[in-house]
């Protein structure tokens, strides 16, 4: 449950569309002014408010209501939904972090991406609802069995295979140039992006998070060493806007840095 209240323009449509992520079984969001729930198909769910029985067939736009009568709306889930409603095992990457590595990597339906610190899996879920097809690495086995629930939640455990143990040391498991994009948020990247060329397909891309500039540094330099191709590092900040009747300005809250992006491809 969260605090967080979103307005959802698809509300009306099927949820028949999204089916292809988990059998018939895609989970919904069920709203009531500032609380969420993210429930499968089918589930009971029990509230202050009453019991609530989600059917089968459910769709957004859709008004549940619970044995006392109160009313809970249907939403679509949304893949920044992802965030707020995964269970947590760390910091996950934030939904904005994600866009960029999704709009600058080109992770479409078709593509299969390989992942190296899978977290809570927020990364993975979002770039598999994007179409993508995703191998992740969890070096730590109760981590990976939280982010594979996880997926079973957000509805993409069909497309993410959530791999328990190092990418490093799982190397002859893969195919060489069997993946289009190498995303990776480990501490130990650079060693990791040195396979990257075996790794890829021509002109597959590398996106690799870091927080600290000193591992930012060896990524782009082991990078150069293996002959990766338009490699660039951005840092990744964005300020909110404040607006009040004083007038209009960037929120006085801390800056909202959250890391260094690199990207790199495969030529």
């Amino acid at each position: 449950m969260t605090g967080r209240d979103t307005d959802d323009d698809s509300a009306g449509d099927s949820l028949e569309s999204e089916s292809e992520h988990d059998g018939d079984r895609v989970p919904v969001l069920l709203v009531r002014g500032d609380r969420e729930f993210l429930v499968q198909p089918g589930e009971e769910m029990g509230t202050d408010l009453g019991v609530l029985e989600v059917p089968e067939d459910v769709q957004a736009g859709q008004t549940l209501e619970t044995h006392l009568d109160e009313e809970f709306q249907v939403r679509r889930l949304r893949g920044p939904d992802l965030f707020h409603h995964f269970e947590r095992t760390g910091a996950p990457m934030v939904p904005r972090d994600i866009g960029l590595v999704i709009g600058e990597t080109g992770i479409a339906r078709g593509d299969r991406v390989l992942d190296a610190g899978t977290g809570t899996g927020v990364l993975a879920a979002m770039m598999a609802r994007a179409g993508a097809e995703v191998v992740t690495y969890e070096r730590k086995g109760d981590f990976a069995d939280v982010a594979r629930e996880n997926m079973d939640l957000g509805g993409v455990s069909d497309t993410v295979d959530v791999r328990t143990g190092d990418l490093l040391e799982n190397l002859d498991d893969l195919e060489s140039s069997s993946f289009d994009v190498l995303t990776l948020d480990t501490g130990d990247a650079d060693d990791a992006i040195a396979h990257a060329p075996d790794l890829l397909v021509e002109g597959g891309f590398v996106a690799v998070y870091s927080p600290f500039i000193e591992s930012t540094r060896a990524v782009v330099e082991t990078a150069r060493e293996v002959g990766l191709a338009n490699i660039r590092t951005r840092e990744t900040i964005q300020r909110e806007m404040q607006f009040d009747d004083r007038g209009s300005r960037p929120s006085t809250a801390p800056v909202g840095h959250t890391g260094y992006l690199t990207l790199a491809r495969n030529e």
